[in-house]
């Protein structure tokens, strides 16, 4: 027993290191772990103290601890069951399938990622491109449930729509986006996980992934977890308000029923100078599909130029970037008469298109569309005339100055040659008509 070992240094070493990884795992990490779990726990605590919507226990679970329980749900093991004799597999392949689906699909929220880095960048971002502008906010809002789960619905016009509504919902709560398959890309993936989306596949005809999103979303709703959806499915490719898809709301009024918790749908429509995407949605909308073909090396061409502009003191805002908040649906009236998924979907799209703002670079596109050519005076007579049949609308006019707005939106529409002035006559050409009446769809509904 007391006889000596005589091991190569190699042996000795690698022991050495099998001796500090097993302490560290047993001992180090679990005490780290508690340290920093301790330390967000209060400081979570703290931030809930002067959010409107406190952040719920749910987003904050470990994303492992959601996956187990989002696929040990009673329904979704019954849905494994259904789909491997339909399938003709093994029960135990068609539960990693469903392990799977609840993996991609689960997010992984940050407190500090959303925060501290997303409020920050999101805040940068809008106002480094846009003048932001809150439009309408409806009463109704101060009157919601503080224990009612908040759901957002809102009009798709551009990928901005994700950046400008976490900036000005910053003071509210964390919203829980529904993100499309155009962000499980790496690692833009990663952090848009750790912001608290969950993605989702929009023409998924797998009943099992759609009841593993069905699931999730019904338990995040049970939970109280504020949420951010686009009814619509998709960017709108012309410009327009377009008809909603009924899939997600559903999975919201399924959860809403079984945690018998209150759900208040807010509607949120959003409007802009200049989409960043335009004549790629133009593009898609033509060719027939949605297959957004924007190459990285574009992208990063784009930005250099930006840069360069900013560089030199050429460089110019979009325009204005406009949010408005209408008036909130909640449950109780969903069940005296909108039980209907459907009907419900096309209640919050009209409260949507009610509350769209009015901005001058989408009117002043209608109207040369409309009427036709004309000089500066008349435009600005028109106008006039389009904002009083317009009362009662959301509409944003820069410094409450008529001839301003005008002068402000012709020098958008003249900068990009939407609008062209010869011999002091202001027209819209032919190669650029279909632009112009992508900005004037987002408001022909009103006029």
């Amino acid at each position: 027993m007391t006889s000596q070992v005589t091991l190569p240094l190699w042996a000795f070493l690698l022991i050495l290191l099998f001796a500090a990884v097993t302490f560290a795992s047993h001992f180090l990490f679990p005490s780290v772990r508690w340290f920093f779990r301790r330390r967000m726990e209060k400081a979570v605590k703290r931030l809930n103290a002067r959010l409107e919507r406190p952040i719920q226990p749910f987003k904050l679970l470990r994303r492992q601890d959601m996956i187990q329980r989002l696929v040990y749900d009673p329904e979704i093991t019954q849905a494994i069951v259904d789909h491997a004799k339909v399938e003709g597999v093994r029960e135990d392949v068609a539960f990693e399938r469903a392990r799977r689906y609840a993996r991609e699909i689960v997010p992984s929220f940050s407190a500090w990622a959303y925060f501290s880095f997303a409020i920050r960048a999101a805040r940068f971002l809008s106002t480094a491109l846009y003048r932001v502008r809150m439009v309408h906010q409806d009463a109704g809002l101060a009157d919601v449930d503080p224990e009612a789960t908040v759901v957002f619905v809102m009009n798709h016009r551009s990928n901005m729509d994700y950046v400008l509504v976490t900036y000005l919902a910053a003071d509210r709560s964390a919203l829980s986006y529904a993100v499309g398959e155009w962000a499980r890309v790496w690692p833009l993936s990663r952090l848009i996980r750790a912001m608290g989306a969950y993605f989702i596949r929009r023409k998924s005809r797998n009943d099992l992934y759609r009841k593993v999103l069905a699931k999730y979303v019904q338990q995040a709703t049970g939970a109280g977890v504020t949420q951010a959806v686009f009814p619509e499915g998709g960017l709108s490719l012309d410009g327009s308000v377009a008809a909603p898809k009924v899939g997600i709301l559903k999975y919201i009024l399924e959860g809403a029923a079984t945690a018998q918790r209150d759900v208040v749908f807010v509607p949120v429509a959003l409007n802009y100078d200049r989409v960043l995407e335009d004549t790629i949605l133009l593009r898609a909308q033509v060719q027939g599909d949605r297959k957004f073909r924007a190459r990285i090396s574009v992208v990063f061409l784009a930005i250099l130029r930006q840069l360069w502009l900013r560089i030199t003191g050429k460089f110019h805002k979009f325009g204005y970037a406009a949010v408005s908040f209408g008036k909130p649906l909640t449950l109780r009236e969903v069940e005296l008469g909108h039980s209907n998924p459907d009907v419900l979907s096309e209640t919050i799209m009209s409260r949507i298109a009610d509350a769209v703002p009015v901005l001058p670079v989408p009117l002043i596109a209608y109207l040369l569309l409309t009427k036709g050519s004309m000089a500066r005076d008349q435009l600005e007579i028109a106008f006039g005339d389009a904002m009083k049949s317009l009362e009662g609308a959301q509409v944003h006019l820069p410094r409450n100055n008529r001839d301003y707005a005008v002068e402000f939106g012709l020098r958008n529409l003249l900068e990009r040659r939407i609008v062209v002035e010869t011999d002091d006559v202001l027209s819209i050409p032919a190669e650029k008509a279909q632009l112009a009446q992508f900005y004037a769809n987002s408001i022909k509904h009103l006029l």
